[in-house]
Parts: C-alpha cells; structure tokens; sequence
C-alpha cells in the first residue's frame, strides 16, 4: 500500500533531484548521468511504462521513453530541437503544494501547483498531475503532465 509520506519522498527527491541537475549545467555528461539516475530512481521507464508530457513541449509534446524524457530534462538531442533542458535552467528550489492525493493501493494520484523559484528568487507557478505505482518497496512515476496555468484566449 502507498503512504502519503512515501509520495511527499519521492517529490521531495524530484525537486531536489532538479536542483542538483541544474548545478551541472556546464558539465553536461554529469548532468546526463545525474539525470539517468534520477529517472531510474522515480519513473517507471525500466519496469513499465511512462506518460510523461512535459511543461514546455509542444513540437513533441508527449515523451514517454527514456530518450525523450532525457533531452527534455537536459536538451542536446537533435531529434528534439525544441529542448533547452528545463532542468538546466538552474533552479534555486521546487517546492510542491498537492492539491488532492488520491490512493488506491499500490496506485496513487497526485495533482496540485509546484513552483519553480530561478536565480533571482522569481517563481513560476506549474499544474502537474503524477501517477504513481508502487514496484518492489520503490514508488514509480507512471504518469507525468506538467502544464502552464490556463490564461483567456
């Protein structure tokens, strides 16, 4: 059975995870390899599968392998130009405010705000919903939408 402090771990993990990414920014083969850990950590990519539709694709908007996923968070893959690795960006901290955790077992359902604060303390509100599955002892992220709050046409 997943616990609500097993899902408020693995985001914990994620921001700081993020953070740690961006730290590398001009070292880009240890950002990969942070990031490779990152994903086997907290997505599902080995075991499973993955809906993973970013923040900020819209060429390539649903990345639900490893590849795909990997030049979003870090950019430099030709076969998505779009990418400038949003976790390159350098965040000072990522700070998640669930709005609703849904359990189900092994299954859980996250959604809420998390905010992305930069380099000079600015913050980005972001929706997400995450999915979660519980695979020997490890919550996996199975689901993965990030999307920029809704402004009128």
């Amino acid at each position: 059975m997943i616990r609500k402090e097993d899902i408020l771990k693995s985001q914990d993990l994620w921001a700081r995870g993020l953070v740690e990414i961006g730290k590398f920014k001009d070292d880009y083969s240890r950002a990969k390899n942070l990031t490779l850990e990152l994903m086997y950590q907290l997505y599902d990519f080995r075991d499973g599968k993955v809906q993973f539709k970013p923040t900020k694709a819209s060429d390539k908007q649903f990345r639900n392998d490893e590849d795909s996923a990997l030049s979003y968070f870090i950019g430099a893959d030709k076969n998505f130009p779009e990418d400038s690795g949003f976790a390159m960006s350098q965040w000072k901290n990522i700070e998640f405010k669930n709005d609703s955790i849904n359990i189900y077992e092994d299954v859980a359902i996250v959604m809420g705000n998390y905010f992305f604060t930069d380099g000079s303390g600015a913050k980005t509100k972001v929706e997400y919903t995450f999915g979660y599955i519980k695979r020997d002892k490890s919550l996996k992220i199975i689901l993965h939408h990030s999307s920029l709050p809704y402004n009128s046409f």
